[in-house]
């Protein structure tokens, strides 16, 4: 693969909200909905794949995780997450060791200048995992809504949005929480950490 950081144009010592203005523009550019019936519709997808696979790289050796020689796991929690906030990160880790009150008194704690994108992300699992399901869809969309090329906020919006098709309008009970996390979480949460831990998931959105 290509040097990430060349293929996104930046500088290995840019910020990371410059590379993800970078990744943002690109995607924009390549984006394959924008070439559809067109001539250059290959070569945009296989641009796009180029751009996703060196914004995910950079995003996991900035989380100390590089992709190189590291397998991938499907574990039912979010990834280790590249916002460089220590409050995240740490929610993110308390959320993979299943301490979901914790982790949502953390979320709640943080003041409004806090509640971005990746908070409404981590409230959506929170969310999820305590069997709420309506509420953690209206989390992943308002963090797709605010951060709408993030592939790991999208695979969980889209994910759940499946999952919960055929359960109507109404609330999981508290009743049946575990036993959704148990049966689903090969299949929701950990669906939000599939780019960040090395998988292809969504890699041409």
């Amino acid at each position: 693969m290509k040097n990430p950081y060349e293929v996104l144009g930046v500088s290995p010592n840019a910020t990371d909200d410059d590379i993800k203005k970078a990744y943002r523009n690109l995607a924009r550019k390549y984006h394959p909905d924008k070439y559809r019936d067109s001539d250059l519709a290959d070569v945009a997808t296989e641009k796009m794949q180029e751009v996703n696979a060196a914004y995910e790289e950079i995003q996991m050796m900035r989380a100390g995780n590089s992709s190189n020689g590291a397998g991938s796991s499907y574990n039912g929690n979010p990834g280790a997450g590249t916002s460089g906030d220590a409050h995240f990160a740490e929610v993110r880790r308390m959320i993979n060791n299943h301490d979901i009150l914790r982790a949502e008194q953390i979320l709640r704690g943080m003041p409004a200048t806090m509640q971005n994108a990746e908070w409404f992300f981590l409230m959506g699992c929170v969310t999820y995992k305590r069997g709420y399901f309506v509420d953690a869809q209206k989390m992943f969309d308002r963090a797709c809504s605010m951060d709408p090329y993030n592939s790991e906020y999208r695979a969980a919006r889209e994910q759940l949005g499946r999952q919960t098709a055929g359960y109507g309008t109404g609330y999981r009970t508290a009743t049946n929480t575990d036993q959704a996390c148990n049966c689903c979480s090969n299949l929701i949460c950990a669906d939000c950490c599939c780019e960040m831990m090395g998988g292809d998931l969504i890699r041409c959105c």
